[in-house]
């Protein structure tokens, strides 16, 4: 099966391509994306894109993680990434996303991941999408809540970042939820 193209108002969520490694390196590689996302390294060295790219389609496949290029309609720009990466036993998938700081506070990833959130739902059968943002990020959770996401809990300093441990908010849809929003 052949990974599909997503489309919204504004944005085209398609399969990376090689030739994206440029960008992805450059809109991933500043310090403030690296900064607000846990597996985002800074720096962001040569070849790492690449090797990101190249593992998708085998992980499309396997039906364990599948990841998008956000890209705009109008101009076919890369500004961001949106992916899901499913733990089948429990139909249930987390959703993980980082927009290009050019890009921020336009309304994109919350397009983008209702998007992804609906293909998860409706294609892939899911039962639950979860999420989590680091506490003092809070821009990231105002996604998750636009996209009907409820918080179930915070994680206090649960992941290393860096020199420090980060406190994590969880966010969680289940299907039925889903189906019954406005």
């Amino acid at each position: 099966m052949e990974q599909p193209t997503l489309q919204t108002v504004r944005l085209l969520l398609r399969p990376f391509a090689l030739s994206d490694a440029s960008a992805v390196q450059r809109l991933a590689g500043t310090v403030e994306v690296a900064d607000t996302t846990l597996g985002v390294p800074h720096p962001y060295e040569n070849g790492m894109a690449e090797q990101w790219i190249g593992s998708h389609p085998g992980q499309f496949d396997a039906g364990t993680i599948v990841t998008y290029a956000i890209t705009s309609q109008e101009a076919g720009t890369l500004i961001g990434v949106v992916s899901l990466a499913v733990t089948s036993k429990h139909q249930r998938a987390e959703i993980a996303y980082w927009l290009g700081v050019p890009y921020w506070n336009r309304g994109y990833m919350t397009e983008a991941a209702r998007a992804l959130v609906s293909y998860g739902f409706t294609e892939m059968g899911l039962h639950k999408i979860t999420a989590s943002h680091f506490a003092r990020n809070p821009a990231s959770g105002r996604v998750m809540q636009k996209t009907g996401m409820i918080q179930e809990g915070l994680l206090r300093r649960h992941v290393r970042k860096g020199d420090g441990f980060e406190d994590l908010v969880v966010y969680g849809l289940l299907a039925e939820e889903w189906r019954h929003q406005d």
